[in-house]
């Protein structure tokens, strides 16, 4: 079996990147024959016929489509392993972060990772974005930099994670509400008027099914999308809000909270990146800084 010619990799990611032979070759500094030659070469290789004629332009097959993101990240790689390791200058450095954050995260982390990212980097910004859903597509596409949340099932396979911290869930209410007093039971909790927490607006989750093991159940006043906004409507009202603990330690200054009782599982809340990032040294600082300020908080 002869040994592919890996030099055809870094064509196959200029044509997918161009969809063009003239401006492939013209990016390569190659003749136009040059490059019809190699993407001849290319069509043998992979057999398919990568790029078909549609009109005046070439449209690429779902083979070529399929590949498009394998081989660039490939390019990428080799690139990274031949070109020098430079020190990173913090001072120096100008860049911005998208960070993909739930408002909670920020509201809770996010001033004391600012403060530590202009100590030592005045001119890195970050910009943080909100997070609908646990969909990865913008990590892949470079829109974001660096995710925050609970690691789902819908996160692409090739998506690296670190974990930051474990949670639990707790019950909240304000100063002087009744909850604030006494021993905390399951029945007592469940007798109370609730807040629900869910971004697609489901009225049952994991609480539910514990109180459901009990034979008991709560009654739902409101749902809302954030833990930041049942923490404001229990602060003013006699509603019962269940909030992560360290993701909202925060916004719960004033109120009282309790643990639920309840035979709930914990949670490890990580941070979530492409691997074209994975050996970047701004990012691995980034990284770093939100680990060490994560842990800071911890307790």
């Amino acid at each position: 079996m002869s040994t592919p010619d890996l030099n055809l990799l870094v064509t196959l990611d200029v044509l997918l990147a161009e969809g063009s032979v003239a401006r492939a070759a013209q990016r390569l500094r190659l003749s136009p024959s040059a490059m019809s030659r190699a993407l001849a070469r290319l069509r043998e290789a992979t057999g398919d016929p990568l790029l078909v004629r549609a009109g005046r332009g070439l449209v690429p097959t779902p083979r070529a489509l399929e590949l498009r993101e394998q081989v660039s990240q490939l390019v990428q790689d080799a690139e990274a392993v031949l070109r020098p390791v430079q020190a990173l200058d913090l001072k120096r450095l100008v860049r911005t972060f998208t960070l993909r954050t739930s408002e909670g995260f920020v509201e809770n982390f996010a001033a004391d990772l600012i403060a530590r990212i202009s100590e030592e980097a005045p001119g890195v910004r970050l910009r943080f974005v909100h997070k609908p859903d646990k969909d990865s597509t913008s990590l892949r596409d470079g829109s974001v930099d660096l995710e925050t949340g609970v690691v789902g099932k819908t996160a692409g396979p090739e998506v690296r994670t670190q974990a930051l911290f474990r949670d639990r869930f707790i019950g909240v209410v304000r100063a002087g509400h009744p909850l604030s007093q006494g021993e905390i039971t399951p029945s007592r909790y469940a007798a109370g008027r609730h807040i629900s927490v869910s971004r697609r607006g489901l009225d049952k989750g994991p609480i539910d099914e514990a109180l459901m093991a009990l034979e008991l159940e709560r009654e739902i006043v409101t749902i809302v999308a954030g833990f930041s906004t049942a923490l404001a409507l229990a602060r003013t009202t006699d509603l019962i809000a269940s909030v992560p603990e360290r993701h909202t330690a925060n916004l719960r200054a004033g109120m009282h909270s309790f643990a639920l009782g309840l035979s709930l599982p914990t949670f490890t809340v990580a941070m979530l990146w492409h691997p074209r990032l994975d050996a970047d040294l701004a990012h691995r600082w980034l990284r770093g800084c939100l680990r060490e300020v994560c842990a800071q908080q911890e307790g």
